[in-house]
């Protein structure tokens, strides 16, 4: 099947063919009229005007028609022109350049839109017609004028087998193009979806296990089941969700922020004071990755900041929004985390950063912690 380059050619050819000829038709008409004898000027004129009716017809029939049997016709009325010369007068006063240019041109031009076949053969035919009614007529230039319309058109055919050729190359490089940027998106999804299954894997399930075997909890503690069945819940509905968000029918679907933090503050087992407007609905992805970054925050300030008080507070519209999570603990150097660290790297910065957003965390030692989610990203700011 043909590429979309190779189609813009064909159409091209016919639509250039059409103008070749028009472009041309006007100095042609000129020069039979300029070397007309004063006798022989009004049956010259009769066929300049046969010559250019038919000749804006045809380009007409270029620009909107198809195949290329029209063609054919075009040959015979081509030589039906060579044919009045006995009555123009033209062999005497060698007044053939004219017809010889209009029978060039069109031989030039049949190349660009009809097969290598169909195109020789009107070549052949109309050089080879148009020498043989000259000599017939009692001229002399019998070779001179086959052979200058046929080497014309060979060279005008050599010349669009290289372009129509070029076009197939550049068809052939855009669908590998295509190829290669699809099996890239596939890539890009699968790497997206392993990500966050990782980062649901860090943030849930390694977080429990890690908290009872560094002794954090006790293995007897009563939330410790309910909580293990939570994350096992979460990495199964992780592992069913489709690429690019949560919801069944898409990526375009939209979700309760304010409903999923209420669920996750269930979960956090911290004093929390929070601050929200009564329903915020964004589009689904947005929604989750705000959710789950505000739950990593709140699991960092259980585990690390040896407080168990925390705030947040979110403020802003659908279009903008500011996320807020704050405790008074202990502190940290953010730049002493190694990069190796998933929590910030990953389930804060990352996360945020797939949806447009940004995740800023200002903290000091003694001086607690802020987390602070804004989406989307703020005019020129970076991924912090």
């Amino acid at each position: 099947m043909a590429g979309e380059a190779a189609l813009l050619l064909v159409r091209f050819g016919r639509r250039y063919a059409a103008a070749v000829r028009l472009a041309t038709l006007a100095p042609i008409c000129g020069i039979a009229l300029f070397r007309a004898q004063g006798e022989q000027l009004a049956a010259t004129a009769a066929v300049v005007a046969v010559a250019a009716a038919w000749t804006c017809g045809f380009s007409w029939w270029l620009r909107a028609g198809r195949g290329s049997w029209p063609v054919a016709l075009d040959v015979l009325v081509l030589l039906g022109l060579y044919s009045s010369v006995p009555w123009t007068g033209a062999i005497e006063d060698t007044n053939t350049g004219w017809l010889r240019l209009l029978v060039t041109f069109a031989c030039v031009t049949w190349q660009w839109h009809t097969t290598p076949a169909a195109g020789g053969a009107a070549a052949v035919a109309a050089g080879g017609g148009a020498a043989l009614i000259v000599a017939l007529a009692g001229g002399e230039s019998l070779v001179r004028e086959a052979m200058w319309a046929t080497a014309a058109a060979a060279l005008s055919r050599l010349a669009w087998v290289l372009v129509h050729h070029a076009a197939g190359r550049a068809d052939r490089a855009a669908a590998e193009a295509v190829r290669a940027r699809g099996a890239s998106l596939v890539a890009e999804a699968v790497r997206a979806e392993e990500r966050e299954l990782a980062n649901s894997l860090h943030d849930t399930a390694a977080t429990t296990l890690l908290m009872v075997g560094t002794g954090q909890v006790r293995s007897d503690d009563g939330w410790l089941a309910p909580q293990a069945r939570r994350d096992l819940d979460r990495l199964r509905s992780d592992a069913g969700r489709p690429p690019g968000g949560d919801d069944p029918e898409g990526p375009g679907g939209e979700d309760d922020l304010v409903e999923r933090l209420r669920a996750g503050l269930g979960e956090a087992r911290l004093a929390v004071e929070f601050d929200a407007p009564e329903r915020l609905r964004l589009p689904s992805d947005v929604a989750r990755a705000l959710a789950d970054a505000a739950g990593e925050a709140l699991t960092n300030v259980r585990r690390h900041a040896g407080t168990g008080r925390a705030s947040v507070r979110l403020e802003g519209d659908a279009r903008a929004l500011r996320l807020d999570i704050a405790d008074r603990g202990r502190g940290f150097a953010p730049a002493r985390v190694p990069l190796t660290r998933r929590g910030i790297r990953e389930s804060l910065r990352g996360r945020m950063s797939r949806v447009g957003g940004t995740a800023t965390i200002t903290s000091a030692e003694g001086e607690g912690t802020l987390v602070s989610l804004e989406w989307p990203a703020p005019a020129g700011d970076a991924d912090r």
